[in-house]
């Protein structure tokens, strides 16, 4: 019977260095590449030259956008940079600097590039 009584106490202890541990002052903060606790990156693929250059307006507009978040505090206090790099509307160059975003200026997301050819290049 004495075994019986310590079985309960012990779940107690147990459950409550359990909860001790998991509170959130515990928990590392971890992110993924190109987001911190100031900054998030956000990269971005745009015609500027070529045949489709007209579309390169989107790329400026969303640019202003997120000028304006930044202008407004950020979101939860991160200012967003935003990085934008021209494909000239060539799959294979589109690759290139899909490549350049992801691997030298580690953004976090590449966020609307333009077109069917970029966008199926770029794919994997």
């Amino acid at each position: 019977m004495p075994s019986r009584l310590r079985l309960p106490s012990t779940f107690a202890v147990v459950a409550a260095l359990s909860a001790g541990f998991a509170s959130p002052s515990f928990a590392q903060k971890r992110y993924d590449p190109g987001a911190s606790d100031t900054e998030i990156k956000i990269g971005n693929i745009m015609p500027y030259s070529g045949p489709a250059s007209a579309y390169g307006a989107a790329g400026i507009i969303e640019a202003a956008y997120f000028r304006m978040i930044n202008d407004q505090g950020g979101i939860n206090g991160r200012k967003i940079t935003f990085i934008t790099y021209d494909d000239a509307y060539n799959p294979s160059k589109a690759v290139e600097q899909a490549r350049k975003l992801v691997e030298s200026d580690e953004v976090l997301v590449v966020f609307n590039p333009l077109g069917t050819p970029s966008n199926t290049a770029i794919l994997k």
